[in-house]
């Protein structure tokens, strides 16, 4: 009740018992006990300091495209940063505060002629969860752009962190190692010239692609699994037989296995199974484990798949 009044008190916007389901692009997550809305990152370090204070439990989250939350909920605090939007652009150089959407940075970027982002025009993320997984597709990654951000580390205090500081590795980035949270990032792109494609022209072939090839009429988290070292994890699970297979209202997308689709009110459990049958026989059949991209919120009764042979894979 402590948490609540200071809630109430600071008139920082919050959801009690509220479902995540509303939140989360999949469509999918039970009732969190408080689904915490700061304005300004002074109010979110305000939240995170009386949260860890008070020993809830809690979870910093953006536009939770990239999320799967247990039909059990989450008993505690989910603090989104998507009011925490503010960006703009200076000649070539991007300021852009962690909730800010990366999709709407991307195009206004290339109207501006500027190149570097055309990859994320249709990801929709937010900067800081495209940072904490080092976001990319179609050759580009958030990487490339990355110039400094500026963090709270475990004690909650400011801390600038440049691209090497990062450890920036495909869909990695220190802020999965450790528990910082991005308050806000500078990207550095380019000027396109006269000779190159334009930024606009770009980002619509990127996006023609991603609406030809992706399963963008049904709710999802994006690719569930991280591509295998020169593979594709889709293909694997084509290849195993797996494409189109269901678990109550969840499926293995026909348009691409890549990508499970909430197609009929599915539990996060039906999620779950799926995931642990593409990794069980893609691992039987080929050898190769795949590694959820997607991140997981709360308790699951199904088990992510580890080989009993212990050995890894090729």
């Amino acid at each position: 009740m402590e948490f609540e009044m200071y809630l109430k008190d600071s008139g920082i916007d919050f959801l009690k018992n509220h479902p995540l389901k509303d939140l989360t692009t999949f469509k999918i997550g039970g009732e969190a006990k408080y689904i915490v809305f700061p304005k300004n990152t002074k109010q979110l370090i305000e939240v995170l300091t009386v949260a860890k204070d008070k020993a809830i439990n809690h979870v910093v989250v953006g536009n939770c495209s990239n999320i799967l939350v247990s039909d059990k909920g989450f008993d505690g605090a989910i603090i989104t940063t998507v009011k925490i939007d503010f960006f703009k652009i200076d000649g070539n150089v991007i300021e852009a505060e962690c909730g800010a959407m990366l999709s709407q940075i991307a195009k206004k970027a290339c109207e501006a002629g500027l190149k570097g982002l055309e990859f994320a025009v249709g990801i929709p993320g937010t900067v800081g969860g495209a940072v904490y997984m080092n976001a990319g597709a179609y050759d580009g990654e958030i990487k490339d752009v990355f110039e400094w951000a500026e963090v709270l580390d475990e004690n909650l205090n400011p801390v600038k962190l440049g691209r090497t500081d990062m450890r920036f590795s495909y869909r990695h980035s220190r802020l999965k190692e450790e528990k910082l949270v991005l308050l806000k990032t500078v990207f550095c792109l380019q000027y396109a010239s006269k000779e190159d494609i334009t930024p606009l022209q770009k980002a619509n072939e990127c996006s023609k692609r991603r609406r030809e090839k992706q399963p963008l009429s049904y709710p999802s988290a994006g690719s569930v699994f991280k591509r295998p070292p020169n593979n594709f994890a889709g293909k694997l699970i084509e290849d195993a037989g797996l494409k189109g297979y269901r678990i109550g209202g969840a499926c293995i997308s026909e348009k691409h296995a890549g990508f499970i689709v909430n197609v009929e009110d599915a539990k996060a459990e039906d999620v779950r199974r799926l995931i642990y049958l593409a990794q069980k026989t893609v691992y039987e059949k080929f050898g190769i484990l795949l590694e959820p991209e997607i991140q997981f919120i709360g308790e699951f009764e199904t088990p992510l798949f580890v080989p009993k042979d212990g050995q890894n894979s090729r």
